[in-house]
């Protein structure tokens, strides 16, 4: 036993190391033949094989991330090996065909619409004078009887992706490259606050990933880009960037709105007036009669249920409207709670933040991104809809460094039953209503392991 640098070492903590990487290289074989599993049942979502093989998936993910947790380093070379892997099962979900009525179906139509000069915030894809504008891919997008429900900022995303190649395949090419690139942005995130590289694989081996990313193809991940890109400017004190990052994801989803709180103080005001009008400007092609355009938006929130365990509450007794504002406001709280406890001043910041900021300013340790998860997944909790893609949003932020950012984690993987609904509409059942289990299930295990943490915490105290 010897001390190098003022730590000790022996060949004992190489052991323990070499064993989790071990274990780790098991439980990235086990998700790769799970999800290989899975893909080839791609068809029958929510079918038993499909929901065994995701259900194992995330075991595996879920143990993969206790290793994460309990190892500060671990080679290069178990990133590598990690980030290979995660293409690989990508590729297996990149080139199956989404289900007929996915949303990437929309997404096709909205930028196709948009080259051929209609506005997708007017026009109505069952409308029979319209009908000549379809392509074999457009006719059998979910809900005809709807204009687009997306923001400025995915439109424009619809339109680009559509002037390269109309497809539903260039969109999930797309979306992967979105997926890759948020790794690359989370590697020099971790590498720039002195955190191991091996966390990257927290995001990257998330099971969600593989299903909706790879597989249904969402715009959420390119939201979720965007959003990383802000926080990592944030990190450099590159605050116009920062500032107009936030602003094209709040664009493409409203979801991020929340985090309005974290970004206060720590952005100029130049800098928020360059991002509205940056926001602003993605509107003006849409304009109708002066009027900002909202689409189908307020149909999806007076109408659409799925997964939303306090909505489904309280929506008797309370109107929907209010209810939305309801989420709004929950996220906005943890924000505004989350900004105030991590304030401190520059002389207790850490160094790399203390050089990039004045002298008589208050700041927030930057490398504390995790927090930003928490006001999303508090909006999420009281939205009348929670698909499994919404977590996407979540999913960059989720660096398993604290026990609190491990409920989160499980969240992702115990919203997997819900996927037995795809099933069961094929059976007859009607859309979006979950069985009760389902929602037990998925809810109970978070609540279960909050009260362990909270428990133990006590305890310690």
């Amino acid at each position: 036993m010897g001390a190098r640098g003022g730590r000790i070492t022996d060949g004992h903590g190489k052991t323990v190391k070499a064993t989790s990487e071990w274990k780790l290289h098991i439980l990235g074989a086990i998700l790769l033949a799970a999800l290989a599993i899975c893909s080839r049942n791609f068809s029958d979502r929510g079918g038993p094989y499909f929901m065994a093989s995701l259900a194992l998936a995330g075991i595996a993910y879920l143990l993969a991330v206790r290793e994460f947790f309990a190892t500060p380093e671990f080679p290069q070379r178990v990133v590598v090996i990690g980030l290979i892997l995660a293409a690989v099962w990508h590729v297996e979900f990149l080139r199956l065909p989404p289900g007929d009525d996915d949303d990437i179906h929309r997404y096709v139509w909205d930028g196709r619409l948009q080259r051929l000069g209609y506005n997708p915030y007017i026009v109505v894809p069952s409308d029979p004078a319209v009908k000549a504008l379809h392509t074999p891919e457009t006719r059998t997008l979910n809900n005809p009887d709807l204009p687009s429900p997306y923001p400025a900022g995915a439109q424009l995303f619809f339109r680009t992706v559509t002037a390269i190649h109309e497809s539903v395949f260039a969109f999930k090419v797309a979306f992967v490259v979105c997926d890759f690139a948020i790794v690359f942005v989370l590697l020099d995130l971790l590498r720039t606050s002195g955190r191991g590289a091996h966390l990257v694989l927290a995001y990257a081996w998330n099971p969600l990933l593989a299903i909706e990313v790879a597989g249904s193809g969402h715009i959420d991940i390119v939201g979720a880009l965007l959003l990383v890109i802000s926080v990592a400017a944030l990190a450099r004190s590159w605050r116009a960037i920062a500032a107009m990052m936030f602003g094209l994801a709040v664009a493409v989803k409203f979801l991020p709105i929340v985090l309005l709180p974290l970004y206060w103080k720590r952005v100029r005001i130049r800098d928020a007036a360059l991002a509205a009008a940056v926001v602003g400007l993605l509107y003006l092609p849409f304009l109708n009669h002066d009027r900002i355009p909202i689409g189908s938006l307020g149909t999806y929130v007076m109408g659409f249920r799925f997964n939303g365990p306090v909505f489904g509450i309280l929506h008797h007794v309370v109107p929907p409207h209010l209810l939305a504002g309801l989420a709004v406001l929950a996220g906005f709280l943890a924000a505004v709670w989350l900004r105030r406890n991590s304030t401190t001043h520059v002389g207790t910041a850490a160094p790399a933040v203390h050089r990039a900021q004045r002298a008589d300013a208050f700041v927030w340790p930057m490398f504390s991104w995790e927090k930003f998860a928490w006001p999303m997944a508090a909006s999420l909790l009281c939205a009348p809809v929670v698909f499994p893609w919404y977590l996407l949003w979540l999913l960059p932020f989720l660096i398993p460094t604290t026990a609190s950012t491990l409920l989160i984690i499980l969240w992702t993987v115990s919203i997997v039953p819900t996927y037995i609904m795809w099933h069961l509409r094929t059976l007859g059942r009607p859309w979006g209503a979950l069985p009760v289990w389902v929602m037990l299930l998925e809810y109970g295990c978070v609540t279960m392991a909050g009260a362990i943490i909270w428990l133990r915490r006590i305890r310690r105290a």
